[in-house]
C-alpha cells in the first residue's frame, strides 16, 4: 500500500478529518466500539461534511472507519435511550438523519471506504454515499428489528431502489449478514479489493473523478437523486440550474437593467430549439 501523508484539516474528538491532494477523508474514530456513532460523532460528522461543501480545494470525500474491523456498526447502544441517542446534555437525538441528507446533497462525490462491518445505521451511511468500495473482509446487513429499531427512510426506500423490493425486505426482515462478494453481486458495492489495497483503490477512483468536470459531476448527482427525492430533489436540481443560469450574460442583463433603471434587452439572446 502506498504511504500517503494525510494532513489534519480540523481536530475532533470522535472522528478524524484529513486531506490529501484535494481528497478529504472523514474517519469515524471509535474502533473500540466498532465505530458506532454517538450524538457527538454525528455532530462532528456534520461539521466535517459542512466544511467539505465550503472548501474549494476539496473535490472528493472518503468516509471510513478507524482500524480494520469496522466501517460503522450503527448507533452506539450504550447511549440509546427513550426518544433516540442521548447526548451529553441528556437530549435524545437522531442526528444521523441530518448527516444522511448532507451526504446526499453534498455537490461532490462521496466514496464509502468500507473496511469491515457496515451494519445497522452504518449500513445506511455507506448506502448514502455515491460509491462504495469494500475490503474483502467487509460485512453488510441490518440489525434494526433485532434491537428495536428501523430506518424507514433512505435506509428502506433507497436500499430498495438499489437491490429491489424483495431483497430489501429480506435484508430488513431477516437481519442476515452478507459478505462483500454478496453485496457486490446485489449492487450494494461497486468493487471489492484486498484490505491492504482499499485506500489505494479509493484514492485512484477519487483521482479519476477529479480529472472530470466538477460541475458535470454535481449536476449528474443532483439528477440521479431528483427522481427519488421528490420535490426536495427537484429543488436541489433546480438550484444547481439557477446557479448555472446566473453565469450567463442573459441573467446578467436582467440584473444590470434593474440597477440601471431601464428595460432589459432579452431579444439579443438565442431561443434555441
Amino acid at each position: 500500500m502506498n504511504k500517503r501523508e494525510w494532513k489534519t484539516i480540523r481536530e475532533f474528538e470522535e472522528i478524524l478529518f484529513e486531506e490529501y491532494n484535494g481528497i478529504a477523508k472523514i474517519t469515524i474514530n471509535r474502533p473500540r466500539y466498532r465505530n458506532a456513532f454517538t450524538p457527538k460523532t454525528t455532530w462532528e460528522l456534520s461539521q466535517a461534511f459542512s466544511l467539505c461543501r465550503e472548501m474549494q480545494d476539496i473535490s472528493v470525500v472518503l468516509l471510513t472507519g478507524a482500524g480494520d474491523m469496522a466501517f460503522c456498526s450503527g448507533g452506539d447502544m450504550n447511549v440509546k435511550g427513550r426518544g433516540g441517542y442521548i447526548d451529553g446534555k441528556g437530549v435524545p437525538r437522531l442526528s444521523v438523519l441530518d448527516v444522511q441528507m448532507q451526504i446526499r446533497r453534498l455537490p461532490k462525490p462521496v466514496i464509502a471506504m468500507v473496511n469491515g462491518f457496515a451494519i445497522g445505521g452504518g449500513h445506511v451511511l455507506h448506502l448514502m454515499c455515491d460509491l462504495t468500495i469494500a475490503s474483502e473482509n467487509a460485512i453488510f446487513g441490518q440489525t434494526g428489528p433485532k434491537v428495536g429499531s428501523f430506518d424507514a427512510g433512505f435506509g428502506a426506500s433507497y436500499l430498495a431502489r438499489i437491490v429491489g423490493q424483495k431483497k430489501a425486505r429480506e435484508i430488513w426482515f431477516l437481519c442476515r449478514k452478507y459478505s462483500a462478494a454478496e453485496a457486490e453481486r446485489m449492487g450494494l458495492v461497486n468493487k471489492v479489493v484486498p484490505l491492504d489495497r482499499l485506500e489505494d483503490e479509493c484514492v485512484e477512483w477519487a483521482e479519476t473523478m477529479m480529472q472530470h468536470s466538477p460541475l458535470a459531476l454535481r449536476m449528474i448527482k443532483a439528477g440521479l437523486n431528483a427522481e427519488l427525492d421528490g420535490q426536495a430533489g427537484i429543488q436541489e436540481l433546480a438550484g444547481d440550474a439557477t446557479m448555472l443560469y446566473y453565469f450567463l450574460d442573459e441573467a446578467q442583463e436582467g440584473g444590470k437593467a434593474f440597477l440601471e433603471k431601464r428595460k432589459p434587452d432579452f431579444k439579443k439572446y438565442p431561443k434555441l430549439p
